[in-house]
């Protein structure tokens, strides 16, 4: 290769990564400034590529080059702050789950699997359930198809949740242990639920467990992520606010280390079993390289992890997850000392969020409404 052009695409390539980070720090909700929180793994190796050849070239620098190097190391250093925390480099916020006799082990295992509608595959996700036996499936984008394909595993699962939707928001829960009270939402958006339960554990425990898929920010769905943002602090602030012990899971449509989802765990006080251990990159099924973690688990500090995992591709752009936690409330005192604490800003930004997010709904709300009008 021409060494001239590997120079100019080495800074070509610096250049471009110091202006998607930076241009992600815009305080504004618009998916053209939100999208850039989903590839940071792609940009911190671009960014790599790009320090380590512009390091090939560096007897020829001017000042010039002294300047992009900075901004780019300056950057980078930004994009491996958020990501390290999710690999093995760091510490872990949930603790490991100490082994115990079978009948003191408390554990509960969650699988959470975005489906996608118009996905056909249905007996492969029936097969992975039956193979896995969660405690707990939660589906999203789940319409009367899915629904009509999971009978087969109500035998099992006594307890459910049905918001059965053909809007790419359709939601079902499969319990085989005993939900309270649940209640199906609509936090945000007329047409977008969420589902709201307490749950019996196997030793009589009572816990709260929420189950979201917000509307992500994207030039085909959302024009801004504020009704997104809203919906996960409005939850948080609820959760801490009445102290409750919750589990939170779902298709969240946004990443670990948004500034959004950072700030829905100080004001939740929710751990994220993720830290500490490594990626659960559940989107795209079909682009390894474009990968990134949508679907989320965060619970309270009563609870310790057995295992996670990501589970096979059953024909969505999703992979399902699943998380095996145990109940251990005697380490609910350590652990908390690992989540993260909310701040006067955060409290003020998060009532900030929810109404403006209030605001937006009501609008998108009217959209949907027309359009659904029209259809029909």
């Amino acid at each position: 290769m021409d060494l001239s052009l590997l120079y100019y695409s080495v800074h070509w390539l610096a250049g471009l990564v110091a202006f998607v980070t930076i241009w992600g720090w815009l305080p504004l909700d618009n998916w053209w400034v939100r999208g850039v929180e989903f590839p940071r793994i792609q940009i911190m190796v671009l960014g790599v590529i790009a320090w380590v050849g512009m390091l090939v070239f560096w007897p020829d620098w001017q000042l010039g080059q002294w300047l992009l190097f900075v901004v780019l190391s300056l950057t980078l250093a930004f994009q491996l702050r958020m990501v390290l925390p999710y690999t093995k480099l760091w510490k872990k916020e949930v603790q490991q789950a100490k082994s115990k006799p079978a009948g003191q082990a408390h554990q509960l295992k969650l699988m959470v699997s975005n489906v996608l509608t118009p996905n056909d595959h249905t007996q492969k996700l029936v097969e992975l359930v039956k193979q896995k036996q969660p405690d707990i499936l939660i589906t999203l984008e789940s319409n009367k198809k899915w629904e009509k394909a999971l009978e087969q595993i109500e035998p099992d699962y006594p307890y459910t949740v049905k918001v059965p939707l053909d809007n790419l928001y359709g939601m079902h829960l499969y319990s085989k242990l005993e939900l309270i009270d649940p209640e199906v939402k609509y936090l945000m958006i007329d047409d977008i639920p969420s589902i709201h339960s307490q749950l019996r554990l196997q030793n009589g425990q009572v816990i709260w467990l929420y189950c979201l898929h917000p509307m992500p920010p994207s030039p085909t769905e959302a024009d801004k992520s504020t009704t997104r943002d809203a919906e996960l602090l409005m939850v948080g602030k609820h959760i801490k606010e009445h102290d409750q012990t919750a589990i939170l899971a779902g298709d969240l449509n946004d990443v670990a280390w948004s500034k959004t989802t950072r700030r829905f765990q100080r004001i939740s006080g929710l751990l994220d079993p993720r830290i500490g251990r490594h990626f659960i990159n559940t989107f795209h099924v079909n682009y390894p390289f474009l990968r990134w973690a949508l679907d989320h688990i965060f619970h309270s500090a009563c609870f310790t992890v057995v295992d996670i995992q990501r589970l096979p591709s059953i024909g969505s752009d999703h992979f399902p997850v699943m998380t095996t936690l145990q109940y251990e409330p005697e380490e609910a005192e350590q652990q908390q000392k690992n989540a993260p604490t909310a701040e006067a800003d955060d409290i003020k930004e998060t009532d900030n969020k929810i109404e403006e997010g209030k605001e937006e709904g009501e609008k998108v709300s009217k959209e949907h409404a027309k359009k659904q009008q029209l259809l029909g």
